[in-house]
């Protein structure tokens, strides 16, 4: 089945994540896919002159594989310009706690005779996304001054993969 647009699952809502095993009514939500991020650090974890932020400019929920194709763009990116020996550190400061759900209606021909509607409409677990605040970090890139034009343009590059706008902050080391 295909992904719902990502216009459905941008609003924030209370979130809805792993219950905790010591609250006695509670278990955990059942079949929560796992979150497509394969590295949140990636390069080199040592002193640079500049950290550059991508911050949200809106409170929205950015879906787990919106993350991963950020964290891919940006990192080809700065791999392309500054090369596989990383002279660069890049992190994803924001984890999908939040368990999105979908009432899967059926489609197609016919569909409308067996349809149920709303009936226990509660839905089940489809994805998971991270709930981010208006100016919190999502990635930030860590470089030397001469590569401060490569990490904005990774950065860029990693806006058009989010469904919200951002802003690149710098920070001088």
């Amino acid at each position: 089945m295909a992904l719902r647009p990502g216009r459905a699952y941008r609003r924030l809502h209370r979130p809805y994540t792993r219950q905790s095993v010591r609250v006695p009514r509670k278990g955990y939500i059942k079949g929560v896919p796992k979150p497509k991020l394969a590295e949140y650090e990636m390069g080199k974890r040592t002193d640079y002159d500049m950290t550059f932020f991508l911050t949200a400019k809106n409170s929205v929920q950015i879906r787990h594989n919106a993350l991963e194709s950020a964290r891919v763009a940006c990192v080809q990116l700065l791999e392309k310009r500054i090369g596989k020996t990383g002279d660069y550190f890049m992190k994803i400061r924001v984890y999908p706690h939040h368990v999105l759900r979908e009432n899967a209606l059926a489609t197609g021909a016919g569909a409308d005779r067996f349809q149920q509607g709303m009936r226990q409409s509660f839905g089940k677990p489809v994805s998971t996304a991270a709930q981010v605040r208006v100016n919190q970090k999502i990635i930030e890139v860590r470089v030397n001054a001469g590569h401060a034009d490569v990490a904005k343009a990774a950065l860029r590059q990693a806006v058009h993969k989010l469904p919200t706008p951002c802003k690149i902050v710098v920070e001088h080391a």
